[in-house]
């Protein structure tokens, strides 16, 4: 719908939400669409997703590798409809964790309350939404009202929680998906927050403080004098010894930004810091619309990261970069993934043995640093 002229006829809040409901879209498994992408997806950034999805299947799933397996999503994508992919591998234990801005998890949470999130168009008078109380992201479309009882349901839940200490992100997740679970049976089945918690599977927010999520503890803080932090030490920690423990590492990363590096940087936190050589991730794959001329992708393409110790320089063929639109490329991704011989493995379910992880790194750095000052005693 074309942006209107000026005195043109308006729309009623009816009007603009009146299209149809955005659901979360699980993957099947599609053979016609396994077979696009093996036979139809041959070159450029077509052939780039086609090696995606073959790394992936064929390496990362592979038995022998026993790869742990990180997702990482940037920006706003449960509001299209892509938690229903996260779900569906979460589900078949083909991602064993998720690095994701608190905008996707906040989003994710109207799903779980059953509230609904419309198509509509880019091209509307915002000042109008505004004034008629709906709210866009992009062509996404809901009511205000959705954000406000959002908002009073984490409000609610922080003051039932009790919580009143330091914890990480995960914990955090964690402990509010089972309140879901718990307060509205069955919205598993429409929420990433949700199912994770049922799963095992952590959920991590790389900058907790931005997003709807975080600004609902700030208040609680503010409001109610509570000792609530997301401590995000605890979160380099944990990811840091979810990595070191894999007898191999790889990650999906959808877009870029913060998530992205949160992930990437646990291999330098390792070598640089703590001293332990782990070696660098063995698969990498990117599905994101950036562009590296520009200084862009957020922590690196592929190559550059080997400098840093984020790639194993000994596995470059065994990462790629697929210049797509994340909504566009991920869902095929996933149809794939999900229709392949190992499309379901056995889950880690790490949420549960974070603290014995932290604990033998923990280990790891100490003997490493008493080895450093071993060595410099002797010289």
């Amino acid at each position: 719908m074309p942006y209107r002229a000026p005195g043109s006829p308006g729309h009623s809040r009816q009007q603009f939400l009146s299209g149809k409901p955005i659901h979360y879209y699980r993957p099947k498994g599609s053979a016609d669409i396994r077979h696009l992408i093996d036979e139809g997806f041959q070159a450029f950034n077509a052939g780039r997703l086609s090696e995606a999805c073959a790394i992936f299947t064929e390496k990362m799933l592979d038995p022998k590798n026993d790869t742990t397996i990180g997702l990482t999503v940037a920006g706003a994508m449960t509001p299209a409809g892509l938690g229903g992919c996260v779900i569906e591998m979460m589900d078949r234990g083909l991602i064993d964790f998720v690095i994701s801005t608190g905008a996707n998890l906040y989003h994710d949470l109207h799903y779980a309350l059953n509230f609904t999130l419309r198509r509509g168009s880019p091209f509307v008078d915002d000042r109008e939404l505004y004034e008629d109380g709906v709210i866009r992201i992009y062509d996404v479309l809901f009511p205000a009202d959705v954000l406000l009882q959002t908002d009073a349901y984490l409000r609610d839940f922080l003051v039932r929680s009790g919580l009143d200490e330091a914890i990480s992100t995960a914990d955090f997740h964690y402990r509010l998906g089972i309140d879901l679970l718990e307060r509205f049976p069955g919205c598993e089945e429409h929420s990433v927050v949700a199912r994770a918690a049922r799963l095992g599977v952590p959920l991590y927010t790389s900058s907790p403080g931005d997003s709807s999520i975080g600004m609902n503890i700030a208040y609680h803080e503010l409001m109610n004098g509570s000792r609530l932090m997301i401590d995000p030490n605890l979160d380099v920690n944990e990811v840091c010894a979810i990595v070191l423990a894999g007898k191999r590492n790889g990650c999906v990363i959808l877009g870029g930004g913060s998530p992205k590096n949160f992930y990437l940087q646990a291999q330098p936190t390792l070598w640089e810091i703590y001293g332990i050589a782990k070696g660098g991730n063995d698969y990498f794959i990117q599905i994101t619309t950036d562009q590296v001329v520009f200084g862009g992708l957020s922590g690196a393409t592929p190559a550059e990261a080997v400098s840093w110790g984020k790639v194993n320089p000994g596995v470059l063929p065994d990462t790629v970069v697929a210049y797509c639109d994340s909504t566009v490329a991920f869902p095929l991704f996933c149809e794939y993934a999900v229709g392949a011989p190992n499309g379901r493995r056995q889950r880690k379910e790490l949420v549960h043995k974070r603290a014995e992880l932290v604990a033998a790194l923990t280990r790891e750095a100490k003997a490493a640093q008493d080895k450093k000052l071993e060595l410099k005693t002797e010289k």
